[in-house]
């Protein structure tokens, strides 16, 4: 056996599935979006922390507090408090199938848990920007900045589909009845700033726009290396 099988062997499951593949995932459900090397990478990168820390008792224990019900599906916390450590925002599998009647498929991959943030997240749902988002994007009339702001979004939908495909290959959960669909309304529409910001937050700056855009003005009210997970707030109304 050479060294390069060798080495092949040893290496991530999600990585040697990424080698098998001439397209993403995501190319082959939209071939128009193509994912650069870097791009590929921080989406294995994501889903190899997730699977490396597991949510464990006292995790799961913090997120049925914040929700005020059992997290199901969830996979790990991927986005802790700064300053205390309490979660933010949670990795969930593509197929739930713990504390269900029956196998439920769940595109929303990252779920903002924070009952600080969600609150301050609806209160800029309220104001009607999703709308204005919307109506941005589908707008057909040309313009440098949307029309970039389409393509980053674009890519952050493909980024989305890539995450939780080499997810699901690794937790070995069906997609069949998720294919092509990521969250929050991407790629045309901005239905849920909830897991528009849950992305920004988990992948980094620079991937999602618009959950970029929105972490940004919610600041004032929610921000990571501000503590403000022990001050009263309504429990999250997002549901899975």
């Amino acid at each position: 056996m050479t060294q390069t099988q060798t080495q092949h062997m040893h290496a991530p499951v999600e990585m040697r599935h990424r080698e098998q593949q001439t397209h993403t995932f995501a190319e082959q459900v939209d071939p128009g979006v193509q994912l650069s090397a870097s791009d590929q990478d921080r989406c294995n990168r994501v889903v190899a922390q997730a699977l490396k820390h597991r949510a464990n008792e006292k995790d799961i224990e913090q997120v049925t507090q914040q929700l005020g019900r059992y997290p199901r599906g969830i996979v790990s916390v991927a986005v802790r408090c700064h300053r205390c450590g309490a979660p933010v925002v949670v990795i969930t599998r593509p197929l739930i199938t713990d504390h269900v009647a029956r196998p439920t498929p769940f595109p929303t991959t990252f779920y903002v848990t924070n009952p600080v943030a969600v609150k301050a997240i609806s209160r800029l749902e309220a104001t009607g920007v999703m709308n204005e988002l919307t109506h941005q994007l589908q707008s057909t009339h040309p313009d440098p900045k949307i029309d970039q702001v389409k393509k980053q979004y674009q890519r952050a939908h493909a980024m989305y589909l890539e995450v939780r495909h080499i997810l699901a290959h690794a937790l070995h959960d069906s997609e069949e009845h998720i294919a092509g669909i990521s969250a929050g309304g991407m790629p045309t529409r901005v239905k849920c700033l909830h897991a528009l910001i849950g992305q920004s937050l988990v992948m980094g700056p620079g991937v999602n726009p618009i959950g970029d855009w929105a972490l940004k003005k919610i600041r004032p009210e929610f921000s990571l290396d501000v503590c403000r997970c022990q001050l009263p707030a309504e429990h999250s109304s997002m549901k899975a």
